[in-house]
């Protein structure tokens, strides 16, 4: 579809209101899932940011990376394990972790902004003692699979105030200085409240939440805090979901404006939901 001049004026006044409302704000951005993996959708995400610090607004990228860890696990013929959705974290596992995730795919989206036109800088947990962790226990089961203890927001303020978009790989570290690969959405729920940010964006593989898993068109639109136990108890809130449902809610509780759970395969996603009036996904609310 070709648009007219005066189509595109309109998109534009659109999106007005929004840009006026977020200008200034910071958006934690939990990029991860099929936008990673699609070399026209990882595009279209480093398009998405770059927009959002050039109208003013003030973006901060969490990143996955989990397929990126499995194939080089596999060539150097380490099995991967997982309890619970969550990677159990040997020795060598963590040193193959902290390659891709602080390495490869962490200077991968600091280049796939430059390229667009914006300018970010790669961090990890460890630099400037950004993310503080411990050790989970896993059913049992104790590695160097990590959860957030605190968050020093100070160096990602610092980012920010440069002009710069902070890419965060989520791997912390304790007072000894062990390395603990902690999950991203975690890692994106923590950061969003220590940031006091306005939104948090997960972007998925799915939809959003929906009332019945095999009917695409029975999306949850507004989820409220005070109806996320009866969805869990009654199964709508399964599987992958809890954990981000979980994410949701420890933002908007601890004081981010709104968060968002939708589908990192829509071409521009995160466009869709920040700048439209119908919006795409699943938006988490306080009370």
């Amino acid at each position: 579809m070709v648009l007219d001049a005066l189509q595109k004026a309109e998109i534009l006044v659109e999106a007005l209101p929004y840009i006026k409302q977020f200008y200034g704000k910071r958006v934690v951005v939990k990029y991860g899932g099929a936008a990673m993996k699609d070399c026209d959708l990882k595009e279209k995400v480093m398009q998405d940011i770059v927009l959002m610090k050039y109208v003013g607004m003030h973006p901060i990228v969490v990143h996955g990376g989990g397929p990126e860890i499995n194939n080089l696990l596999a060539r150097l013929n380490i099995e991967s394990q997982f309890v619970n959705g969550l990677r159990v974290t040997d020795k060598e596992t963590m040193e193959v972790v902290e390659m891709v995730l602080g390495g490869k795919v962490n200077k991968e989206i600091v280049a796939g902004i430059a390229s667009k036109g914006g300018s970010a800088i790669g961090l990890s947990g460890k630099d400037g003692s950004l993310i503080k962790a411990k050790a989970l226990n896993i059913n049992g089961v104790t590695s160097f699979t990590g959860e957030v203890v605190s968050i020093n927001p100070r160096l990602i303020e610092t980012v920010i105030e440069n002009g710069y978009i902070p890419v965060i790989a989520p791997i912390g570290m304790d007072d000894e200085g062990q390395s603990y690969n902690i999950n991203a959405d975690l890692v994106a729920a923590a950061v969003a409240v220590a940031l006091n940010a306005d939104k948090l964006v997960l972007l998925t593989d799915v939809p959003g939440l929906l009332l019945d898993a095999k009917d695409s068109d029975s999306l949850i639109s507004i989820l409220k805090v005070s109806e996320v136990e009866e969805f869990i108890e009654n199964g709508v809130i399964a599987g992958g979901m809890v954990p981000k449902i979980a994410c949701c809610v420890e933002s908007v509780t601890g004081g981010v404006g709104r968060t968002h759970i939708i589908d990192g395969r829509v071409a521009h996603s995160i466009l869709l939901e920040i700048f439209t009036n119908q919006g795409i996904g699943t938006m988490v609310v306080n009370e």
